[in-house]
């Protein structure tokens, strides 16, 4: 049986033998509490479920256009003018089964072996498989717990060759929280673009973006340059909607073309009733996002004040998203050497589940999320302090 070469480079999930140990430990009936798990803990909203039930109803069950039925193509573009008054008309939208679909069918359709991929770090743990998926090569740009987790255009700058040809912008970060300040974000653009450097921005977190904090969106510079700048965006975060599968990519109206064109023989149209629900949660009120975005901010206020009160942790405060990602390699002593050693002992000890920040391309940290209860996160938070207090000694 032969296995393709380009799969040689992909590695498995690090978070995997940390599943199967969670599922042991629960075989046995111990209780585990996963602080692991990168999704909102809410319901999807009862008018995008109500839209979905009628979508059904209707027997709106065929194939649908590749790129995403017109009038949700349409409302996706409408987000942007509704969010940051930006227009972008349906040829320069594609739909995806989830924002991963979109990222994916983008890095297929625009890299090249060779070509070199500017990557902050820490990263969401798919950007670099993706990218080695096209064919081409992740450069990454490490940013420290003591940076904030955020790079700089001069750290960029050093790590650019002539085959640079992308940067890929997570703002609010999974894994970090963190979030680029206007003058921060338009001092990346600016010197992407000027430096001639495609810019994907990947901003399926933005609606979760905890004030005073503020962001710019990168579809301000896709309205001046649509050639060089592609934005990601979606409702799985905002509007508590993960297993419904959308995402959606504005690009250059000749990139969607292109994107939809491979779309079709691999996936087709993503689910029509999906499409539906999606139509319904960007044409509605976003009152339950910002309802989640204010749970989500307190549980984060709440969670930090007890990570803050650990003397061998650095966490920066994250301005948005769901995760707090610790700096705890003060930790790494006697039998512990590594984040994935470090993960595998707070759930035999503590039994809670979380993710080793080697994941994401930091081993110094690990990375919670606080998309469960208040109680229980205080509670998990408060178990895995006290094991991480006698590994620090």
């Amino acid at each position: 049986m032969q296995i393709a070469d380009r799969l040689q480079a992909i590695q498995p999930s690090l978070t995997l033998a940390i599943n199967s140990q969670a599922l042991a430990l629960r075989q046995q009936g111990i209780a585990v509490t996963s602080l692991a798990v990168g999704e909102p803990d809410f319901p999807t909203p009862a008018h995008v479920c109500q839209a979905a039930k009628a979508a059904i109803d209707a027997n709106f069950c065929r194939y649908t256009q590749v790129p995403g039925i017109p009038e949700l193509r349409t409302a996706c573009g409408n987000y942007f003018q509704r969010v940051h008054n930006v227009s972008v008309p349906m040829e320069s939208i594609v739909v995806g089964a989830g924002g991963k679909h979109c990222l994916y069918n983008f890095f297929q359709t625009t890299l090249n072996p060779g070509d070199e991929v500017l990557i902050p770090t820490p990263y969401w743990l798919s950007y670099p498989d993706m990218v080695q998926l096209a064919g081409a090569t992740p450069v990454f740009v490490t940013a420290s717990a003591k940076e904030n987790f955020k790079v700089t255009p001069k750290m960029l700058e050093a790590a650019c060759t002539p085959k640079t040809k992308l940067l890929i912008l997570n703002s609010p970060s999974n894994p970090t929280g963190a979030v680029f300040s206007p003058s921060e974000f338009t001092q990346i653009m600016d010197w992407a673009l000027s430096a001639k450097i495609f810019v994907l921005a990947d901003e399926i977190y933005e609606q979760l973006i905890f004030p005073p904090a503020k962001s710019l969106s990168a579809i301000n510079w896709f309205a001046k340059d649509p050639t060089s700048v592609a934005v990601l965006n979606g409702l799985s975060k905002s509007f508590a909607m993960t297993g419904w599968r959308v995402g959606f990519l504005a690009a250059h109206p000749d990139l969607i073309k292109k994107i939809s064109a491979m779309q079709g023989h691999s996936t087709s149209n993503i689910c029509s009733i999906a499409q539906k629900a999606a139509l319904a949660a960007l044409e509605g009120s976003f009152d339950c996002v910002a309802e989640m975005r204010k749970a989500f901010q307190e549980r984060r206020d709440l969670g930090l004040k007890i990570i803050n009160s650990w003397p061998f942790a650095v966490c920066p405060k994250p301005d948005g998203a769901f995760y707090f990602f610790v700096d705890v390699h003060a930790c790494y002593k006697g039998a512990i050497h590594n984040s994935t050693e470090l993960c595998s002992h707070l759930l035999e000890k503590a039994h809670v589940a979380v993710v080793p920040g080697a994941a994401f391309g930091d081993d110094n940290c690990i990375r919670f999320s606080y998309a469960v209860a208040p109680d229980v996160l205080q509670d998990a938070l408060t178990k895995v302090g006290e094991v991480l207090s006698h590994l620090a000694g």
